[in-house]
């Protein structure tokens, strides 16, 4: 490129690809601002909250995309500011959220919540607007790990989420007593989720994070028949007998046409705070490898922490993202979470809406 002219920058910007869309960002109007300089160039790009988590990569990749088109010497700096795309109703609900993730597992007692429960604060504390739905209906946790046990209310006939640490929640937790027992068939669970999903006044969402039951019950169904899932996460642990039930979990997801965005592999080892030693209790390796067995994306590994169950039986889960290395673990998660997202948005970059039937 001999001219470096504003004109000539936004012409590369146009092959570079927003995460939330897959489609260049000059198409989509988010080239806030291109300031040319001799050799020095300034660039502003408009980025959405759904994007927040990856807001330091974009910035990064956007520099080095000019770097390489743009003629050797040239001085790049690259900025992002708020860029506000409502999210368009999906599904035979209208459910508006851009991303809809279900977290599962093919067992319980994998710490399938905890981790549905911290990737949302994840993707909340890096800015996104985030829902969290406990469609664990027999065994709700997350009115627990997140301590509170209010009650929603209706206004104008639907249900008001409760908002805690910046998410918005709903659980059959908040709307049965804590001892009681969930003793219900599949069309009452049905109707169950219909209405946590219909009548609950979510607002806009970037993600809706579905706290998934354990096993391979009928939720999923309900689920793939109410709107289009942007796929699932699915944790186990490392032994065994646990990934038998992890690959029955995989199994069902992509039997009901819901993509996988990948596994997560929990209580990988433990790290002695006396010793600093790494003991791997339940064997190592066992997700990552059935993970690339089953062409599925590997997200991540989380440690034994006395530190991440203590706080959930406290009910401050939340403090997993307010201490630097357990939320380096599950930011981490979340982060290769929507990079996958994003890489299905820049191969498939509409994503339509269902009719209503």
């Amino acid at each position: 490129m001999s001219d470096l002219t504003p004109e000539s920058v936004l012409q590369l910007l146009a092959d570079f690809k927003d995460p939330e869309t897959g489609r260049g960002v000059q198409k989509m109007d988010q080239v806030r601002e291109v300031k040319v300089d001799g050799q020095a160039v300034k660039v502003t790009l408009g980025l959405t909250s759904w994007s927040a988590i990856l807001a330091d990569e974009v910035t990064q990749h956007c520099h080095d995309f000019l770097a390489e088109r743009l003629p050797a010497g040239a001085k790049i700096e690259v900025q992002t500011a708020p860029h506000e795309r409502p999210a368009e109703p999906i599904g035979q609900i209208g459910l508006r959220a851009k991303s809809v993730i279900a977290v599962g597992s093919g067992k319980g007692g994998v710490g399938k919540s905890t981790v549905a429960t911290s990737l949302a604060l994840a993707l909340c504390k890096a800015g996104s607007k985030v829902g969290l739905m406990d469609a664990d209906v027999y065994g709700p946790s997350v009115p627990h790990l997140l301590g509170t046990n209010e009650r929603p209310v209706a206004v104008d006939k639907r249900l008001q989420p409760i908002e805690k640490d910046g998410l918005r929640l709903m659980s059959m937790g908040f709307l049965v007593p804590k001892e009681e027992a969930v003793v219900w068939r599949g069309p009452m669970l049905h109707g169950a989720i219909t209405q946590f999903l219909k009548d609950t006044d979510w607002g806009d969402l970037d993600y809706l994070i579905i706290d998934m039951p354990p096993g391979t019950g009928d939720i999923a169904l309900t689920l793939s028949q109410l709107l289009p899932l942007t796929g699932a996460v699915v944790v186990c642990t490392p032994q065994e007998v646990a990934l038998l039930d992890a690959v029955k979990a995989i199994a069902m997801f992509r039997k009901v046409k819901i993509p996988l965005l990948g596994v997560v592999e929990n209580m990988s080892y433990f790290l002695c705070p006396d010793n600093n030693k790494r003991y791997d209790i339940f064997g190592t390796g066992g997700a990552r490898a059935k993970a690339e067995e089953l062409s599925a994306p590997f997200l991540g590994e989380l440690p034994i922490n006395i530190a991440i169950r203590q706080r959930g039986d406290d009910g401050q889960t939340s403090g997993n993202l307010d201490d630097a290395q357990t939320a380096g673990y599950f930011e981490q998660i979340a982060r290769q979470m929507v990079r996958n997202i994003a890489r299905e948005h820049e191969r498939a970059p509409a994503m339509p809406s269902l009719p209503v039937l």
